[in-house]
């Protein structure tokens, strides 16, 4: 008989960081996203959201971030 595997937990929740921006003669040359910076001020975006507080300090616990997506 298969094992029964937990739910899944799931949360999505967005916040600023800081950017550095390079323009070299009108156009962007560089983006540098300062990932290192400390979750502040979250905002829930979807899922469970009993989930967020613990997401949130698993987020911000020194792991590496698996990708990075840009735009919407």
């Amino acid at each position: 008989m298969p094992k029964s595997r937990k739910p899944e937990r799931r949360v999505t929740f967005q916040y600023f960081v800081p950017v550095h921006v390079e323009i070299i003669d009108g156009r962007i040359n560089r983006v540098t996203v300062i990932d290192e910076t400390p979750i502040k001020e979250p905002t829930f975006v979807e899922g469970d959201a009993g989930y967020l507080e613990e997401a949130i300090a698993e987020a911000d616990d020194g792991q590496e971030w698996p990708i990075w997506t840009f735009g919407h």
